[in-house]
């Protein structure tokens, strides 16, 4: 099998860390908690006027390097790589402002699961072109160009919980859910 698993909201903690920096720089501000949490993009929840202040958290300096990794991701990893030969990160980078995003995932791969797995990621804004058989993925609808191989399964979160006609995991269930796949 070739697993592809993507990283923010799957393996690293995008949204708890964007939450976390938006009470930190705007204690003023409404936010939305996590479980409230309704669309995919973290920017069309929040408030038009709040566009520029949600873009310049994500796109800082040090956002993407530092994110937590997701509660039991880093050793559901390591077993899996001890099971699987193929198994990638697939990401994508985040646009337009991507001189950050890009080289801290890198970084974010090797600080957290080292050197190895730098040699197993894929940077692409268009996963529907790359070649697998399974793409773990938080997004609850993963379009591009082409008709994907690999069959998408939803990784847990409350913004994607509208989605019901796909095999959903997380890091408690993911032996059950890989094997029925």
């Amino acid at each position: 099998m070739r697993l592809l698993i993507d990283m923010d909201g799957v393996i690293a903690d995008f949204e708890g860390e964007f939450l976390r920096q938006w009470k930190l720089n705007h204690p003023q501000k409404e936010f939305i908690p996590l479980e409230d949490r309704r669309g995919f993009y973290v920017r069309e929840q929040y408030p038009e006027k709040y566009t520029e202040f949600v873009q310049e958290i994500y796109h800082s300096p040090g956002f993407y390097q530092n994110l937590p990794p997701i509660p039991g991701a880093l050793d559901a990893l390591k077993e899996i790589r001890n099971s699987l030969n193929n198994v990638f990160l697939c990401t994508s980078p985040m646009l337009p402002k991507y001189e950050n995003c890009v080289l801290e995932k890198y970084h974010w791969v090797f600080d957290n699961l080292g050197d190895d797995w730098v040699n197993n990621i894929i940077l692409t804004k268009d996963k529907t072109i790359v070649r697998g058989d399974v793409l773990i993925d938080d997004m609850p609808e993963v379009k591009g160009s082409m008709t994907p191989e690999w069959d998408h399964v939803i990784f847990d979160q409350p913004y994607n919980r509208n989605i019901k006609d796909r095999k959903r995991l997380t890091w408690s269930n993911w032996k059950e859910i890989l094997e029925i796949v």
